[in-house]
Order: C-alpha cells, then structure tokens, then sequence
C-alpha cells in the first residue's frame, strides 16, 4: 500500500474547516519559523498543493534572497506566498501579499492608505485586535492560541469554542492557529472558521504507512 501523504490529509482537512465565508486564500496557510522550520525552502516544498506560506523572516539578513526562492516554490506548486511584515520586500520577492504581526496592525492600515490593494493577512490575539484588523483593510485574520501550542508567543489556549464564537461575531475571515493539527483540526469543522493555519504540523507531517 502506498504511504499516505499526511500534508496532503491536512490541506483536505482544512478545507473541510473552511466556512462559506470565503477569504480569496486557500484553506491551509503554512507559517515558518526560525527555530521548529530551519530550511524554509524545504518546509515551502512540502506544502500541500492549494496552500498558502507565510514567510516570517524576523529581519534575516538574508532574507530578499530566500523570500525569492520561497515565491519561486510556491508559485511552481501553484501555492501562494505572503510575506511577513515587509510590504517592500513582499514586491521585490514576487509574494502575492503581506502578513502582518498583530503590533503592525497600524502600519497595516497605513500601507493600505496609501494605495496597496495587495492581500493582507494578520495575527490576532483577541476580540479587540480582531476588530483593530477590520479597521485597517486586513482581508483575513489568524486567530491563536485556539488550542495548546509549543510557540514559546503562542499565550494561553482560547479554546476552540471561544475563538470560533469570536471568529463568528466579526465579518472578517478568521483562521485557527496555534496548536492545529491533522488531529485538533477536526475539532474545527463547522465552527466558522475561514481554514486553518500552522507551523509544526507541516513540518511533522511526513508520509506514513496505512
């Protein structure tokens, strides 16, 4: 029997979570990060057709030269990429959008004042940022921590009920993460949310014997 393709399972899961509420985004949004995902490149690699990376780069120096290889993987599998906090580096690397940390929410709405139309994502942590993120022309939101996580940032769990009663109560698309996983994803479906985003989940996802 072949292996079965876990990244594949988890990007059919999320679409499985995916509300009517459309975002224009895929279902599945992949996030890197320097200490759980080293190798960015083989990270975007092994995300699922019709999925989405976020590179967050946390300044490295040499981050246009990765953010352009990234756009040159996503692009091929036909996923997209956006680009953390940097809209200038998002246009020079070819991403097709910005994520934005929940503390530049108002750069966010700056950039979309001065004429960006690009696809802006952003981090939310509670009810509040939520509705800071629809103030500045965020087209989707992730919502964390839902469910227990090992991002040292991540906070204490909402709960996956909290954070879809929030996630239903704003008109912005909103994403789980924290802790999302081919497991806790199926606690997901039918709650409201837009997808699902996560880090480790990907990167552990390797094919499995069935």
């Amino acid at each position: 029997m072949p292996p079965y393709d876990a990244p594949a399972g988890l990007a059919r899961q999320a679409l499985a979570v995916q509300a009517p509420r459309g975002t224009g985004l895929p279902a599945l949004l992949a996030l890197t990060d320097p200490a759980r995902t080293p190798d960015p490149e083989a990270f975007a690699a092994a995300a699922p057709g019709g999925s989405a990376v976020i590179y967050r780069h946390f300044g490295a120096p040499d981050r246009l030269e990765v953010a352009e290889r990234l756009a040159a993987i996503c692009h091929a599998q036909g996923n997209w990429l956006l680009v953390s906090g940097d809209p200038d580096l998002a246009r020079r690397a070819g991403a097709d959008g910005v994520h934005w940390p929940e503390r530049q929410i108002a750069e966010a709405a700056a950039c979309r004042a001065r004429g960006n139309t690009g696809f802006f994502t952003a981090a939310a942590h509670s009810w509040r940022a939520l509705a800071r993120a629809g103030d500045a022309g965020i087209d989707a939101a992730l919502l964390s921590a839902v469910f227990p996580s090992q991002s040292p940032s991540a906070g204490r769990p909402l709960g996956g009920w909290a954070a879809a009663a929030m996630a239903r109560a704003t008109v912005l698309p909103v994403y789980a993460l924290g802790g999302v996983n081919h497991r806790t994803a199926k606690r997901l479906t039918g709650l409201g949310f837009s997808g699902i985003a996560c880090v480790g989940a990907i990167r552990s996802a390797g094919p499995t014997r069935t």
